[in-house]
């Protein structure tokens, strides 16, 4: 690369050799180009601006005299124009180089944080495990003196609700920062998402499928990619697709077709159960996705 640029340099020096010590205008401006060319961060961009900035010197050295004022004026504004797109091109790639830089750097973040959240809903679940446990110990321990085990069950089911309400916000938390992570490395949008006894519930709209088809749209089929990065970070449970249709009986099919695109996207199969269910029109081409807790 860097001898090319030198064979390059010296083609774009020798033909105005001859005139740079008449015409210093002609000296100056190829010089600039030379260095342009010279430059490693600059030999490769600007290829067809450096060429007219070429042309447009040798014009300038072959100018008559009332054609001068005319050929110097190109000249000068060809090389400028080949400085300013080898500029351009320069902080294109900067820019580039940055966003780059700057999504993986979101990724990273994002995956941290996803984790330090599942480690605490971790801890949260194993201390809420211990102390119901401990409730129990103490519960059969109080059923002989009427009085204190209703006093001991008051306090204890104070504790294991607040307990509760901790692990459900911290699972909630880390629910919300596997989403980001997912949507930023998928590159797409998570489907709504609800939480209800079941578990969490993912619900494609009512234009997920085609009208009595079972194949997803390609908005639906960009929410599988999203949702299949979702149940792979950290996800582990058990997965159920309820998929409907109104009267036509395709909705175990399209149960299946969305099953078939997690899958694809990387999720187990053997996590993934399928059924089709009849509903009102309103709802007849949407399907719920229910991860279980």
């Amino acid at each position: 690369m860097a001898l090319r640029n030198l064979v390059v340099v010296g083609l774009l020096a020798l033909p105005m050799a001859a005139v740079a010590a008449e015409d210093p205008a002609v000296a100056g401006l190829n010089q600039r180009l030379v260095a342009l060319q010279a430059d490693m961060r600059t030999a490769e961009v600007a290829a067809y601006e450096k060429l007219q900035a070429q042309q447009a010197i040798g014009a300038l050295a072959k100018a008559k005299r009332k054609d001068l004022d005319n050929a110097r004026y190109l000249a000068e504004r060809r090389v400028a124009i080949a400085e300013a797109a080898a500029r351009t091109a320069l902080a294109r790639r900067e820019i580039e180089e940055l966003e780059r830089t700057r999504s993986e750097l979101l990724i990273e973040a994002s995956r941290r944080d996803a984790l330090r959240a599942r480690q605490e809903a971790e801890r949260l679940r194993v201390q809420t495990q211990i102390q119901a446990e401990e409730a129990e110990r103490l519960r059969q321990a109080a059923e002989a003196e009427t009085l204190a085990r209703q006093d001991a069950e008051t306090a204890l089911t104070s504790v294991a609700g607040r307990q509760q309400q901790r692990l459900s916000a911290a699972q909630q938390n880390a629910a919300k920062l596997a989403r980001e992570e997912a949507e930023l490395v998928s590159g797409q949008r998570l489907p709504g998402s609800k939480f209800d006894n079941r578990g969490e519930v993912f619900t494609f709209a009512g234009d997920a499928f085609a009208a009595g088809q079972a194949a997803l749209s390609a908005g639906a089929g960009n929410q599988a990619k999203a949702l299949a990065e979702y149940l792979n970070i950290g996800k582990k449970g058990r997965v159920t697709i309820e998929a409907y249709d109104s009267a036509n009986g395709v909705g175990q099919r399209r149960a299946q077709a969305l099953k078939d695109a997690l899958v694809a996207a990387g999720v187990a199969a053997n996590r993934i159960q399928v059924t089709g269910r009849k509903a009102a029109s309103t709802r007849a081409r949407s399907a719920e996705v229910i991860v279980a807790p």
